[in-house]
């Protein structure tokens, strides 16, 4: 019992590293499209982290806890990727050190062949 619950508070522990590596990549990173990538990356997987410990500590509450997880392995990246593509439909300025736009390829208009 007293093991489940040192495991529980690890996982814990490093779920809450994971969500402050990404608080700490919102502030390093230089336009918003690599901030919103590190934030999501981050919060997910120490989310899920930090939820699965409280799992393990407390078992009774494991399928709520699994509800959750689940719930938030599928819409984090989702949302993330709709508020990206609505930040660059918008014309959200990128980096000085953005050297690629495949995006912007992928919208011109494909010539016909004849």
């Amino acid at each position: 019992m007293e093991n489940l619950k040192l495991i529980g508070a690890i996982v814990t522990l490093i779920g809450s590293i994971f969500i402050f590596l990404g608080s700490l990549g919102l502030v390093r990173m230089p336009d918003f499209f690599t901030r919103i990538q590190a934030g999501t990356k981050a919060s997910t997987l120490g989310t899920m982290l930090s939820i699965l410990g409280i799992g393990i500590i407390h078992y009774d509450w494991a399928g709520k806890i699994i509800i959750l997880i689940v719930f938030i392995f599928m819409t984090n990246p989702i949302s993330s990727h709709v508020i990206a593509r609505a930040a660059y439909i918008a014309k959200t300025s990128f980096s000085n050190k953005t050297v690629v736009d495949k995006l912007d390829k992928a919208r011109e208009p494909k010539s016909k062949i004849e």
